[in-house]
């Protein structure tokens, strides 16, 4: 049996904090968000070692980057427009733009990295 990646049992244990994370969201708003419960297939997928769940990680990853460069687009059409309202404020803590794009650029790169390694790729494929 081969064991399960180091990167990839990272990735694993990050995507069951976001779980945790939007399950405990959807609970207290009593809002579903298909972006952040989205990762509950992948989850599975890869602690079942389905064939698919590679393809299904990929498509997850895929559809993140898509929602970070508009979330990205539409900050920079609003900072045009008027500078001083283009704010990350997290429980009342606003934090530095460079660091939340070069922290999304981080995750999304890594996440990029454990999905299309030759390791993960084998892990998924062999039951």
């Amino acid at each position: 049996m081969i064991s399960v990646p180091a990167r990839l049992a990272l990735l694993m244990f990050l995507y069951c904090l976001l779980t945790a994370g939007a399950l405990w969201r959807a609970l207290g708003t009593g809002a579903l968000d298909a972006f952040t419960l989205g990762v509950v297939p992948v989850l599975l997928g890869l602690i079942l070692r389905q064939s698919w769940a590679c393809m299904a990680l990929r498509l997850y990853i895929g559809i993140q980057t898509l929602g970070c460069a508009a979330l990205g687009i539409t900050a920079i059409i609003a900072y045009r427009i008027t500078p001083e309202d283009v704010r990350v404020v997290v429980q009342g803590q606003e934090l530095p733009i460079p660091a939340v794009v070069i922290g999304l650029m981080a995750l999304l790169g890594f996440q990029y990295w454990v999905a299309f390694s030759a390791n993960t790729r084998n892990y998924l494929a062999r039951h």
